[in-house]
């Protein structure tokens, strides 16, 4: 061969090399980055050929469906029931607009596409399936404790979170405003114009409260101080005076930290500075214990670190300050901020006797055949307090709900549990306050639910907003319909 023909060969092998390493890098490396591309119109029409997969609640009824259109070349969108009251819980899946939440974490699941389901894919072959499938998400909500929260809040602004304190199981979580996401599932103008005037709403009804809202706790945060009282043997005995004067000054400040009226806080027990919700007895508790303490208690509980339910909750926040803002932080302001779901938490723990256990919403995953390819394990997160300190604190939040700020919250035949919290908000308390109520009720078999209601913005006037007059009987609601459900 001669040197012209030889070189021409080598240049041609070269450029056949380089095209089979082309179109390997193609295949295998960058495969899933082009078939997840939203150019790629080919896996769109794919993924909407099919039916979704159901998100289940109560074991049983499915809140979502899919329904087939006849303008587009995407065959089917997603559909929910009750879509405005279950959007906190499963999130929405767009045509146009993606996902979030469950309709997006699960979405292998919900599409038929994850590797958990290979076998059932296989097997379709050989049983002559022609349809895809998706398969089904269990969730752990309570339909009854949903609709509670939902209608109790109403048009209020605010949110509820709800669980079952011995196994960390979600069972309620509302959000108010909320939004129908089935007005935005399709990819016409009508669904773009639906999904803008959500973007746009002041209200922000696509905002999760429960999960990524936070906000000052106010005096529900002292059930929290109480435990880290408990916790480093700063008080044992919760019916014992505590070191308390009144008034009392702010360390480093020429101010006095004042209560809610003139209430007998002078040197009182844990038990009624709780029922009484003292602010001197518990700023000056976290004063005591210094800044460091109650950021350890607090991230026990869970503050200071995300949550994943699988969604994620925002983290809660326990600051690292001075003393006079570690004392105001003590009694849940300052830079305090925690989400409804961190204080069921904390209400959760102490109901079940010092054990946290692990927040999920997931129970189950199924196949289409609805073989169940996953089950849900329950875990322990954390021990905030023992045992012995936990009934301790039991015990003064019963007495709240039965003497005390929390009354509304009673259930007749039932032992509840409860703290009122009516925390400050805007430049110098100038806005209307937010309303709290954190509570867990107790039967004979143990305590099934532990909730937080927060009431962001009503119709009240400001003097009138409280947590034991606007968040208490949202409560009382969740959690009567949790018992109910239960006889």
């Amino acid at each position: 061969m001669n040197k012209p023909l030889r070189r021409i060969s080598v240049f041609c092998g070269i450029l056949i090399l380089a095209l089979l390493v082309r179109t390997n890098y193609l295949q295998y490396v960058r495969a899933d980055e082009l078939n997840t591309r939203d150019e790629n119109r080919r896996v769109r029409i794919e993924r909407y050929a099919h039916e979704r997969g159901d998100i289940i609640v109560d074991g049983g009824k499915a809140v979502t469906g899919s329904k087939e259109t006849k303008d587009s070349d995407f065959k089917f969108k997603r559909v929910w029931q009750d879509g405005p009251m279950w959007a906190p819980v499963t999130g929405y899946s767009s045509q146009a607009f993606d996902a979030s939440q469950l309709e997006k974490l699960e979405d292998g699941i919900l599409t038929g596409n994850d590797d958990q389901l290979f076998f059932d894919r296989t097997l379709s072959m050989f049983t002559g399936s022609k349809d895809k499938q998706g398969g089904n998400v269990v969730t752990t909500l309570n339909a009854a404790a949903q609709k509670a929260a939902f209608t109790g809040l109403g048009d209020k602004k605010g949110a509820v979170a709800a669980l079952d304190p011995q196994t960390g199981a979600i069972l309620a979580l509302a959000s108010t405003p909320s939004y129908d996401p089935s007005t935005f599932a399709g990819n016409s103008n009508k669904d773009s114009k639906a999904w803008q005037a959500l973007q746009k709403d002041k209200d922000k009804p696509m905002l999760n409260r429960a999960l990524r809202e936070t906000y000052p706790p106010g005096s529900t945060f002292k059930v929290v101080t109480a435990a880290a009282a408990l916790e480093n043997g700063l008080y044992t005995d919760i019916d014992a005076k505590t070191d308390s004067p009144l008034p009392y000054r702010l360390p480093l400040t020429t101010g006095n930290l004042e209560n809610e009226g003139n209430i007998p806080c002078e040197n009182a027990s844990l038990r009624e500075a709780l029922r009484m919700s003292c602010n001197t007895v518990f700023g000056k508790i976290s004063d005591d214990l210094g800044n460091q303490k109650m950021i350890d208690e607090a991230a026990k509980f869970g503050f200071n670190k995300d949550v994943f339910t699988p969604v994620r909750a925002t983290a809660s926040i326990y600051p690292k300050d001075n003393r006079p803002q570690n004392a105001m932080a003590g009694i849940g302001q300052a830079s305090n901020r925690a989400t409804p779901l961190q204080m069921a938490m904390v209400a959760s723990a102490v109901a079940n006797d010092g054990k946290l256990m692990q927040p999920y919403m997931v129970a189950e995953r199924q196949a289409p055949s609805l073989d169940v390819i996953y089950t849900h394990e329950k875990e322990q997160l954390s021990q905030p307090l023992s045992g012995e300190n936990a009934q301790k604190l039991q015990e003064m939040m019963k007495t709240v709900v039965e003497t005390g700020t929390g009354q509304n919250a009673k259930i007749p035949g039932v032992t509840v549990g409860g703290k009122t919290g009516t925390a400050q908000h805007g430049l110098n308390n100038s806005e209307k306050p937010y309303a709290w109520f954190i509570s867990y009720a107790k039967t004979d078999s143990g305590s099934p639910v532990a909730v937080a209601v927060v009431v962001e913005d009503s119709k009240a006037n400001r003097d009138d907003v409280s947590g034991g007059g606007l968040a208490a009987p949202i409560a009382k609601a969740v959690m009567k319909a949790v018992i109910d459900g239960k006889k």
